[in-house]
């Protein structure tokens, strides 16, 4: 029987932080005693049975007060564990009160889930007057109730599309030209979400959204809805009262007539024995609130071997597999589960192995999924066992890191380069990690100043030679200088081996000085003129580079013997003067800006870079004695190019001949008027008697 367990089954995070948390105090305490939980912690029965026999207190909700006030008077010590679903702000309150009443015996932990907490501010940002409050979920449920009371004005609950829409439907409508603000509880049905959303916003023309539904639980939903179709039969894992189990179940149901509900792997004989068949594929889910033991429990019982005839029962197999397991062991298990952040391992004890992503690679960003696959074998260290959650806590670093010294001390011998992370700063320098094995770097050799922040070094890669090694302690010492000096050598001996005028080179601008900047060419310093960098005038380089700029330059000239490279970065292409003769001629036309005075004339911009001289004759058709009686700074001005020294690049420029050819062409236009015009001819010598012969006459006009 093939059978397939949902990735994303089981603890999610904020459950897995309440119970690691839990398992910390417990440890801590030597048993639970003096440890309480405000209402059970997560909806899980066996759980929640396994924490009172090692004496945890699950208080209940109405007198949960009373309990603690009376065990701090009597002077016992007490932790109290806001469980993950949250509680009532007037809850809370009292809880921080007896805890400033009582701050050397009451400690407050409060596991409520991020996503929870994310809720319960949204809803005092949210509310108020003006204002009508959503709440999508179950009314009476512990996370739904502390939401609420986080709400001011307003506020109703609805836990169906159906009813959402009754709801709205029967405001006012003075209610309906509120504000509106919706919110889901945490592990609600996403199909149903959409519903409500398109219903609210036919009605408010002014609504807040916001999609709250646990990002985990929407993966677990979709996962059990893929399950479900591709599985003959789907077994959901968890308690019949946790709400987020439920919908796992309704949601397989629907599209898998063979869907069953069960607490534990106890009651899968309530399923009956005819039920499954080796030729089926089987699926496996779990609500959030269902520890990763039960569910190992559940597929092993369920595996080909367990259900065969020719084998034992089922409880003396169980039994069978519970081996011992310790903090310190090297153990070896199969990839039955891979999550974004951890795989797990059926190691095949009472106790699933978990992994963790910072257990396996220094790379926060690797995806798991890539790096393995269900059934792979994998051998990992065992740092920790917790048999109330049914895990142990494994790294395969540390394997990894035992196997792969070899490696590092090899490095040593040979010299090799190698490249890993940084993965802190610590007094004295900082730690690389080499192929899972931690790495001192002494400060000086980082390579950095002895007055700069190693720890901008954190995160980033490096490749670095083995300087020392201490085989009896395990320890090794690397430097980053070294790799950086023996490549810098290589790229200067490169450089100059390959160098020649008129080669191009991507450098970087390293420094500026009064006379020009210095850029490196891939390991050496070329020196750009000021002159060099730009076409125009310039009295400091900042004008048109600056420190850390990649720019392209190219060889006017070096010198090996000194060391020395003049650098180029102004093209012919980008000159001025080559882009004024582009455009303009002798003759031409061109609107100017007046940019400077002269005694002699104006000086005007034509193109970037490129100024023309209007000399003072030049300006108008009249004399003047300052071009500023005319003209004024920064005005523009129509010219006409009179002149162009190339030799010099030199432009002359005249406003004055436009003005002649302007009054040219007026002349010539008052000429051809006059030899157009027709002395009139009288037939009659009375002038006033008489009409144009070649004219129209009076009814005419």
């Amino acid at each position: 029987m093939e059978i397939k367990v949902a990735q994303n089954a089981g603890f999610c995070f904020g459950v897995r932080r309440a119970a690691s948390k839990l398992e910390e105090l417990i440890e801590e305490n030597k048993g639970g005693n003096g440890i309480f939980t405000l209402g059970e912690i997560i909806h899980n029965p066996d759980y929640m049975n396994e924490l009172m026999k090692a004496g945890v207190r699950i208080l209940d909700q109405d007198r949960w007060y009373e309990v603690i006030r009376a065990e701090l008077e009597a002077g016992r010590d007490c932790r109290l564990l806001i469980r993950t679903h949250g509680i009532a702000r007037s809850e809370k309150e009292k809880a921080a009160a007896l805890a400033r009443e009582f701050p050397e015996k009451l400690h407050v932990e409060d596991c409520t889930c991020p996503y929870v907490s994310k809720i319960h501010a949204i809803a005092d940002r949210e509310s108020g007057p003006g204002t009508v409050f959503m709440v999508y979920g179950s009314a009476d449920h512990p996370e739904v109730i502390g939401i609420v009371s986080h709400v001011s004005g307003k506020c109703f609950v609805f836990s169906s599309a159906e009813e959402a829409e009754r709801t709205v439907m029967s405001f006012s409508e003075e209610d309906k030209k509120l504000r509106a603000v919706l919110v889901a509880q945490t592990t609600q049905r996403l199909s149903e979400w959409k519903k409500i959303r398109e219903i609210i916003e036919k009605v408010y023309t002014n609504v807040s959204i916001f999609d709250t539904i646990c990002s985990v639980t929407e993966k677990r939903q979709e996962e059990a809805e893929s399950l479900a179709g591709e599985c003959d039969a789907v077994v959901v894992i968890g308690g019949a009262n946790s709400s987020n189990t439920v919908k796992l179940y309704e949601i397989c149901r629907r599209i898998c007539s063979r869907s069953y509900l069960i607490q534990n792997s106890g009651e899968l004989h309530l399923i009956g024995d005819d039920v499954f068949r080796p030729d089926m594929k089987v699926g496996i889910t779990a609500g959030a609130s269902t520890p990763d033991r039960i569910i190992q429990e559940v597929r092993d019982i369920m595996s080909e071997e367990m259900v065969s005839e020719k084998t034992e029962n089922f409880e003396e197999l169980l039994e069978s597999s519970l081996k011992t397991l310790n903090t310190g062991d090297t153990v070896v298990g199969k990839v039955i589960s891979i999550k974004p952040n951890e795989i797990q391992l059926d190691l095949g004890t009472k106790v699933t192995g978990t992994i963790a992503i910072d257990q396996i690679t220094d790379d926060p960003t690797a995806k798991l999924d890539e790096m393995f696959k269900i059934g792979d074998e994998v051998e990992a260290f065992v740092i920790r066992v917790s048999d109330v959650e049914g895990i142990a806590a494994l790294s395969k670093k540390r394997v990894d890191s035992h196997k792969n010294w070899t490696r590092i001390v090899s490095a040593h011998e040979s010299g090799e380069i190698l490249e890993g992370k940084i993965v802190e700063a610590v007094k004295g320098g900082v730690i690389i990690s080499l192929f899972s094995n931690k790495v001192f770097i002494p400060a000086s050799h980082t390579g950095l100043k002895a007055d700069e922040d190693l720890s901008q070094l954190v995160g980033t890669k490096q490749r670095v030679k083995i300087i020392e090694i201490k085989p009896e302690a395990h320890r090794a010492y690397a430097s980053i200088r070294l790799v950086a000096r023996e490549e810098k050598k290589a790229a200067e001996a490169k450089i100059w081996n390959e160098i020649e005028e008129g080669k191009t080179y991507t450098g970087v601008v390293r420094s500026l000085t009064s006379y020009g900047a210095f850029v490196d060419i891939g390991g050496v310093d070329g020196m750009v003129h000021n002159t060099e960098l730009s076409w125009k005038r310039i009295k400091h380089p900042s004008e048109v580079v600056h420190v850390g700029d990649s720019i392209v330059v190219f060889v006017k000239a070096f010198d090996r013997e000194k060391k020395r490279i003049s650098l180029g970065y102004k093209r012919d292409e980008d000159n001025p003067w080559f882009l004024f003769n582009q455009k303009y001629a002798v003759g031409d036309i061109a609107e100017v800006k007046i940019v400077s005075f002269t005694p002699f004339g104006a000086f005007a911009e034509i193109v970037d870079g490129v100024d023309g001289l209007i000399h003072i004759s030049q300006i108008t058709d009249h004399k003047i004695g300052n071009p500023s009686e005319v003209l004024e700074l920064g005005s523009m001005v129509t010219v006409k190019i009179i002149g162009i020294d190339q030799e010099n690049c030199k432009v002359n420029l005249s406003i004055r001949a436009l003005m002649e050819e302007e009054k040219e062409a007026a002349a010539e236009a008052a000429s051809e008027e006059v030899q157009d015009y027709e002395e009139p001819v009288y037939s009659s010598d009375n002038p006033d008697e008489s009409k144009y012969v070649s004219g129209e006459s009076e009814d005419a006009e």
